[in-house]
């Protein structure tokens, strides 16, 4: 497979996780701009283990989660109280201090004779886990997609749950689900929580793609991308940001003649579709006929078969 098709998969992928992590949390009806924060947190903390640690990838990715769930997870339980504009605000300046963070930290150690780990503003290197264990960009786009695919699957299952019910209850009227016996606080936390965790999954994927990270990777754009993803592809279903994706990264930046002005197309796509469509092209009405299309061909009767007098 072509290598530029391979790389373009492969974020598509990766920047697939963390607008799913901002879809989630628009389902409980809170925009968030902060969820670059954890797709950082993932990049760097599983470089740490891989590169410093000498872990794999694999005891990286369950260490990484756990890390991001926890600290997403502080966050919601700091930020319960703010709503909408606030609520938005205070993650954008979550990010910028873990972004600050990460160009202010210095911790190194010598590993076969050279220096490795965070360099401030120069970013975390070496993070050659994937190269060090003979694993081709080819393979590794296959294991970023399955990983995908695995994740998508417990989107869907979750969105035909009691759970994912309880989700579009909160974010379509609080006090509706309050008045039936729901604890918001506690599941707007917890999807606090694992939006957190399923950034994180992509900043493991991009970190060791790229072999090198810097902070600069995860500013206020990146978290402003994610959540038009889910703007762009809607609402109603997990593939809506999958299709974002698609239509920025695979499309935008695939297409030679789009990428010096893929910017200015991008903003104008969002622009046009929160006027005509402001819960995105797959929105819960069009999700909701589309099934119902799907359901009433699946059950259509086949047609009868004529007798053909003539074949007698």
């Amino acid at each position: 497979m072509d290598e530029h098709l391979v790389s373009i998969l492969t974020n598509i992928g990766g920047f697939t996780f963390i607008a799913l992590s901002a879809y989630l949390l628009l389902l409980t009806g809170e925009i968030s701009f902060g969820q670059q924060a954890f797709f950082g947190i993932g990049a760097y903390f599983s470089g740490i283990v891989t590169a410093m640690w000498g872990l794999s990838m694999w005891a990286a990715i369950p260490l990484t989660m756990l890390a991001a769930a926890f600290s997403a997870g502080l966050v919601g339980i700091i930020t319960i109280r703010l709503r909408g504009l606030y609520f938005s605000i205070a993650t954008l300046a979550f990010a910028e201090m873990v972004r600050l963070a990460l160009v202010g930290t210095t911790w190194q150690v010598k590993i076969d004779g050279e220096m490795i780990g965070p360099n401030g503003s120069e970013g975390l290197g070496n993070i050659r886990w994937a190269l060090d264990n003979n694993i081709e960009a080819n393979d590794f786009m296959w294991i970023v997609l399955i990983t995908l695919a695995i994740v998508m699957g417990l989107f869907f299952l979750m969105e035909r749950s009691r759970l994912g019910s309880i989700f579009r209850t909160i974010g379509a009227d609080r006090l509706l689900a309050e008045t039936q016996g729901i604890n918001v606080t506690a599941y707007k936390v917890a999807a606090t929580a694992l939006a957190g965790a399923i950034a994180s999954l992509g900043g493991i994927f991009y970190a060791h793609a790229q072999t090198h990270v810097y902070p600069e990777n995860f500013d206020v754009m990146l978290g402003v991308h994610s959540l038009a993803y889910g703007l762009i592809g809607g609402l109603g279903t997990a593939l809506g940001p999958l299709l974002g994706v698609i239509l920025d990264i695979g499309f935008l930046e695939a297409v030679e003649w789009v990428q010096g002005y893929r910017m200015i197309a991008f903003g104008g796509l969002v622009a046009v579709l929160l006027i005509f469509m402001p819960r995105g092209i797959l929105d819960e009405r069009r999700v909701h006929r589309l099934r119902m299309a799907f359901r009433t061909r699946k059950t259509e009767p086949p047609p009868a078969k004529t007798h053909d007098p003539a074949a007698s």
